[in-house]
């Protein structure tokens, strides 16, 4: 049998699992996007043996090609998915709590455009989006003169209206580090560059067997397995996943829709984004982005194929440019763009007609005819800690021991930074907090130079005391490989955080890629080829 829930996990009808005995782990989690580091911290969190296996370098793919927002999804009322925004909007504070560092409030500027929607949908959508979910940081929208705001300076004059109102920002492939390091801090085993090449699906357990980059085999022994391989996981039960004698495994379809993103010089000084309404009734972001950028996006595309080979296309960027331009007094050109990224979300099927309208929301598939199979389906990175939960709720279930949920109100990695400051003040803000650590570290490393104590403090959170260790003078952090990056850092995102290739450094566990050339790029290359783990 198997039985799907969406946004929950079902009441468990399924017997007490088999000992733990003779097992490698309770849980083999597929996938180290997101959603699979969630659902291993969460495990980890109670108690579970957990590994996880990623066939390439966390958040190499969906979860660090998001548009970088903690948000509910607006535009996601008109579809009338009330469910999924309320879900996100309960999620905004509870995140933007977890971790300050990487993540933060934003106020979203809305131009109105009469030809688009009119003002009193515009107000109502947002009369909800204030009241769907209980806010304690975040204020709420209210109308703006553009000729007066100065979010109004550079658009074009026509637009003399407009909504402000709240949402947040992530670095989100650092959130997916993150949740890994907590996870294995919590006793997980996470394999980075490690593909699950097989698992077969006993009565008893699974058997999977695991290529590690070294080429090298593994056979593990799991009671229960999570596919949470987020773009692949519906290939991976069609392919990978070995059903016992008459069993189906994959009974849900995906539909893979291309996100792609342009990131151009800085358009504006203030330190509100724009989210922009388009005649065909999509809407696109423009946002503050590392200083000295802005970052414009997102497409709906529909693709075939694989996932990983997935690449922004040159109408997807001149799609951007126009539909920003449409606003912008500056027209925004090709020209322009200094980097692209595109991912592929793996939306459920719902049978929408179109791409823009299939449901953001996630579903947990429970298999329990045999060992405990839980895939996970669809999703957004703002629900992640919400669908973890779930799943590890379900996975407790199946195994027969339910055990209590502990991530609401829990730090991520780094993020306790009221604890390393001497408390929080009252009413202050996450990003008032922010602020006050650093100046800490400033205050305790004062031989930094500023710009890379600020990088490192929002980078790293409390963890930059293990970074910078005994350091004592700028020297100490060893060679400076490229601009504002030296070795000791290096040495950390390989042994601590799973960094093996510059890509892994320069575009995910930083975006110093956009502010290096190409020499320097290959130079933190050679230097992590030079120093590459045995």
């Amino acid at each position: 049998m198997n039985d799907a829930v969406r946004g929950a996990a079902a009441p468990s009808t399924s017997a007490h699992g088999p000992a733990a005995a003779g097992f490698d782990v309770d849980v083999l989690v597929v996938g180290g996007g997101i959603n699979g580091c969630g659902i291993a911290r969460d495990l980890a969190g109670r108690g579970w043996r957990v590994l996880l296996a990623e066939k390439d370098d966390l958040a190499s793919h969906t979860s660090s090609a998001s548009t970088k927002l903690i948000h509910g999804g607006l535009r996601y009322l008109e579809y009338y998915e009330f469910s999924l925004v309320r879900k996100a909007l309960q999620e905004r504070e509870v995140l933007l709590k977890s971790a300050p560092h990487i993540m933060g409030p934003l106020r979203f500027v809305m131009p109105h455009d009469a030809d688009m929607r009119p003002a009193w949908m515009v107000r109502m959508g947002l009369f909800l989006y204030d009241h769907l979910a209980k806010r304690e940081v975040l204020p709420g929208s209210r109308g703006v003169d553009l000729r007066k705001h100065p979010a109004g300076a550079p658009l074009k004059a026509r637009y003399t209206r407009g909504f402000v109102y709240s949402d947040g920002w992530v670095d989100d492939a650092r959130l997916v580090v993150l949740n890994a390091l907590d996870a294995r801090e919590r006793g997980a085993e996470v394999l980075t560059r490690t593909r699950v090449v097989s698992a077969q699906r006993t009565a008893e357990g699974w058997q999977a067997l695991l290529e590690g980059p070294d080429g090298l085999m593994r056979s593990v022994r799991a009671r229960a397995l999570v596919n949470a391989a987020g773009p692949w996981a519906e290939s991976f039960l069609r392919g990978v996943a070995k059903p016992a004698a008459g069993e189906a495994l994959a009974t849900k379809s995906l539909r893979l829709v291309k996100g792609s993103h342009i990131v151009v010089p800085r358009i504006f000084d203030h330190d509100h984004a724009y989210i922009f309404q388009n005649p065909d009734k999509r809407i696109i972001f423009a946002i503050p982005y590392q200083q000295d950028y802005t970052l414009i996006g997102t497409t709906d595309v529909e693709v075939q194929g694989e996932p990983g080979t997935a690449r922004i296309d040159d109408s997807e960027i001149a799609y951007l440019c126009e539909q920003a331009s449409r606003y912008f007094e500056k027209p925004v050109t090709p020209e322009q763009v200094v980097w692209t990224y595109a991912g592929v979300r793996p939306l459920l099927d719902d049978a929408s007609g179109d791409p823009s309208a299939v449901t953001r929301d996630y579903l947990l598939e429970r298999h329990t005819d045999g060992a405990p199979l839980l895939s996970v389906w669809g999703g957004k990175i703002t629900t992640f800690r919400k669908l973890a939960e779930d799943a590890a709720d379900a996975v407790g279930q199946m195994l027969g021991d339910a055990r209590e949920p502990w991530t609401e109100g829990a730090f991520l990695a780094g993020g306790d930074l009221a604890a390393w400051v001497g408390g929080a003040t009252a009413g202050e803000t996450p990003q008032q907090l922010l602020q006050r650590f650093v100046a800490a570290v400033q205050v305790r490393w004062p031989w930094l130079p500023q710009a890379l104590a600020q990088r490192l403090a929002q980078a790293y959170g409390t963890r930059v005391a293990a970074l910078i260790g005994p350091a004592g003078q700028l020297a100490d952090l060893g060679a400076q490989v490229a601009p504002g990056l030296y070795e000791r850092e290096l040495h950390y995102l390989q042994h601590q955080e799973w960094a093996t290739r510059a890509d892994d450094v320069l575009w995910r566990r930083s975006k110093l890629g956009l502010r290096l050339d190409a020499a320097q790029r290959a130079a933190v290359d050679a230097w992590m080829r030079a120093h590459a783990k045995p």
